[in-house]
């Protein structure tokens, strides 16, 4: 599970980003809407822990986008009003919660694991593929193909990111921790094993190279 905190107290967000990650979330810190929009547009996100008021903006705004872009993503407001206007009005917005500061950092965890457990599904669905990302586990024509690790997570973010070309540096950054620490060519390999393993006995083509650009997920399209 990856969790984007936008929020701009950098003690807090230091707390909370520590925090997550003891209990096994992924998360990324922006501290600021652009940098939190530059994490949404590389990066699928299961939710997001937003703060109301950020020094380029009020974030209200950006739930809307976030809700059209990937509407499984679950919304967390944090926000220093106390008043049941302000509420209101992000939840109507489109948030999935509310959460007044101070905050015991517990109370905040349940409200997490609330929400990615009752929330959407993250299953894609195309076709005659379905990519789980949760069990990490692909079927085609209900046969589960082995594919795991790294080249199943390149997978499934080009499939989320469907018909949209995805660069080498997008994908290092999506999907490696520490992306400055590895050399593009991971990407290369990741690719040629989802061809070894998967589109080669299937007789399936799942990605297809754009020259000097990066992939794209073009399935369906037959051999």
């Amino acid at each position: 599970m990856r969790i984007l905190i936008i929020e701009d107290e950098v003690t807090l967000s230091k707390t909370l980003s520590d925090g997550l990650k003891e209990f096994g979330y992924q998360n990324d810190v922006a501290e600021n809407i652009s940098d939190g929009q530059y994490f949404l547009d590389i990066r699928n996100y299961d939710l997001v822990l937003l703060d109301w008021m950020l020094p380029d903006g009020n974030s209200i705004d950006l739930i809307a986008d976030i809700k059209s872009k990937t509407p499984k993503t679950s919304i967390i407001m944090l926000s220093a009003r106390d008043d049941k206007e302000s509420e209101i009005e992000a939840l109507r917005a489109g948030a999935d919660d509310y959460v007044k500061k101070p905050f015991d950092f517990e109370i905040l965890l349940v409200r997490i694991e609330a929400k990615l457990r009752f929330g959407g599904s993250n299953i894609i669905e195309i076709d005659n593929l379905i990519i789980n990302p949760e069990e990490e586990k692909i079927l085609y024509d209900g046969t589960e193909v082995e594919l795991k690790g790294k080249p199943f997570e390149v997978l499934t973010h080009l499939a989320m990111f469907k018909d949209q070309i995805v660069s080498k540096e997008q994908l290092l950054d999506a999907i490696w921790e520490e992306p400055e620490l590895v050399t593009p060519n991971v990407i290369e390999v990741a690719i040629n094993q989802i061809r070894q393993k998967m589109d080669k006995p299937l007789g399936i083509t799942t990605i297809e190279t754009v020259r000097r650009r990066g992939y794209r997920f073009c399935f369906p399209k037959k051999v």
